[in-house]
């Protein structure tokens, strides 16, 4: 049952702090937990270092490559994180993800104070802690990558929108702070991620328009000094990456990276029309209890200005990303907060008993989803440890379920959304701490910890750098042993040894490797230790030795 003093628990500021506090508390397990991953987060990550090494705050780069495929503003945010917690020379991802954290947190504040104001305060506290809740931004926000502060910034913006549109709808005066935040909210989604942010208002200010057949409250928005804001946002990067690339950032960006995934299928990433449908009750885990009662709110409710809100927001945006030939499970996050808004508006009503009866068999089809993943991971890479993490997933992840279910099914629709949040928020946390178990998927940080032991690491300055490594050429190798890190083969690797710089050589780059110091004559090299594992980016299974510059001082080797 819910407390007596939960409404006043949750009333004015209290709800979006506390729907905030609930995702920092869902992020932070994979924020402090996971290593370095490939590949996108380590390229953005080693690209915000090498922002931080040249004080180039302008051109992105990723080694010698540009890296002219998003803005500039995950880099910044990250670069100053990085800058007020730690160095770019410690390498720490974690102090990169902060960001994200704060992205996720903004999202479920936004859709708290939304929801407030649409259908009020226990359903909005409820939407912006369901959506901090859900395992997609929970899992965006501890990595350091672009998804995650897109939806806060997109969330923001719509969430002002939402109350400038409620304020037109009842005559009342629009308040100019909501004006700033939603052109703020934009400005910032464009700074992060480009057209995505202006598409998502764009889609939704559309057909609000056509359905309510009034265009008149868009007059109300603040565009005289909204865009003037929007330019001084974005322009001044924008000329100067316009002159730092002549011009090749917006080829790249625009007609390559973008081009790519809107008319055909970029980098194998392809599925088919109601691929994000299929996947949703996953990634909304577990608010996937409340799915069938959102839809169905959706439908019956229509006509409320809240609701009809909600539906402009998700709809058009889900209809583009389903017909977009390219497909990632991350791209719909920014529809989330509209699905969360429906859902909450659902606890406000007696739910029906199909919707409950829905709800609580996608809650189950999701947890048996995420429990068959754990115990896939744990027969594939895992270890006795991982053994105990994947177990307690199980039990989270299906207590999340039965309880959830139990109490929907029982008509107490807020109290099973509660339970099944908490044991979901449980069963994320110990996903993340299984993966950080199996050993075998993180090569990166065994090679560098082997690199550590030996006294060959680049930051101990006991021997020449970089580092030279054969066929694993991950991102996350990069970032942890520095820019300079040579991507090579095994003619590079045999140049490298024999200039007193440490080498890494593939199991099968080994017999190339040893015939070109046998050119060279040059004595058999000195092996330190070995790693193996699995790179789960090409799918291939490896093993790595580490080999000692001839003037290094011989460490006791170990295989990893």
């Amino acid at each position: 049952m819910i407390r007596p003093d939960f409404d006043r628990m949750i009333t004015d500021w209290r709800g979006p702090v506390l729907a905030a506090l609930i995702a920092f508390i869902a992020a932070l397990p994979g924020l402090m937990l996971l290593p370095p991953l490939d590949r996108d987060e380590s390229r953005y990550a080693q690209a915000t270092a090498q922002m931080l090494e040249t004080g180039d705050l302008v051109d992105i780069r990723f080694q010698e490559d540009p890296r002219y495929k998003k803005p500039v503003g995950i880099y910044w945010l990250q670069a100053a994180a990085v800058s007020l917690v730690s160095d770019a020379e410690a390498r720490d991802i974690r102090a990169y993800r902060i960001p994200s954290l704060l992205g996720a947190m903004l999202a479920a504040a936004a859709c708290a104070w939304a929801g407030g104001a649409l259908f009020g305060q226990r359903a909005g506290f409820l939407a912006g802690a369901m959506l901090g809740a859900t395992f997609l931004l929970s899992t965006e926000a501890g990595i350091a990558k672009t998804d995650a502060m897109l939806a806060g910034a997109v969330t923001l913006a719509m969430a002002a929108l939402a109350r400038l549109y409620l304020a037109a709808r009842e005559g009342r005066a629009p308040v100019r702070l909501h004006k700033l935040l939603f052109w703020l909210g934009l400005g910032l989604s464009i700074l992060i991620k480009g057209p995505i942010g202006p598409m998502v208002v764009i889609s939704a200010l559309v057909m609000l328009t056509v359905w309510d057949r009034n265009a008149r409250w868009l007059t109300r928005l603040g565009w005289g000094w909204g865009l003037p804001l929007l330019a001084l946002m974005v322009g001044p990067w924008a000329i100067a990456i316009t002159i730092a690339s002549d011009g090749a950032f917006w080829r790249d960006a625009v007609g390559g990276d973008l081009g790519r995934k809107v008319v055909g299928v970029d980098e194998s990433h392809g599925g088919f029309p109601g691929y994000y449908l299929l996947l949703a009750p996953v990634l909304l885990f577990p608010a996937a209890l409340l799915i069938p009662a959102a839809l169905s709110t959706g439908w019956a409710r229509r006509a409320e200005p809240g609701v009809r809100f909600a539906l402009c927001w998700l709809i058009p945006t889900w209809i583009i990303f389903e017909l977009t030939p390219t497909k990632l499970a991350h791209y719909t996050l920014p529809t989330f907060g509209a699905i969360a808004l429906l859902a909450a508006a659902a606890t406000t009503r007696p739910i029906g008993t199909l919707s409950r009866r829905l709800g609580a068999g996608l809650m189950l089809f999701a947890a048996l989803v995420i429990s068959a993943a754990a115990v896939y991971g744990l027969t594939e890479f895992g270890t006795s440890t991982a053994q105990t993490w994947a177990t307690m997933t199980l039990a989270f992840s299906l207590a999340a379920a039965a309880v959830g279910g139990f109490l929907l099914l029982n008509g107490a629709s807020t109290s099973g959304l509660l339970a099944a949040m908490a044991f979901g928020i449980l069963a994320h946390a110990a996903l993340a701490g299984e993966i950080r178990q199996l050993r075998p998927l993180a090569i990166a940080p065994r090679l560098d910890a082997a690199l550590m032991d030996a006294g060959l690491h680049p930051r101990q300055g006991r021997v020449g750098a970089p580092v030279a490594i054969t066929t694993f050429h991950e991102p996350s190798f990069v970032f942890l042993t520095g820019t300079t890190t040579r991507l090579t083969d095994a003619e590079g690797a045999a140049a490298a040894l024999l200039a007193g710089r440490p080498a890494i050589v593939e199991a099968a780059d080994a017999d190339a490797f040893a015939a070109a110091l046998a050119a060279r004559q040059a004595p058999p090299p000195r092996a330190v230790a070995v790693v193996s594992g699995h790179n789960y980016s090409k799918g291939d299974d490896l093993e790595l030795t580490i080999y000692a510059p001839e003037q290094a001082r011989p460490l006791p080797g170990a295989s990893r």
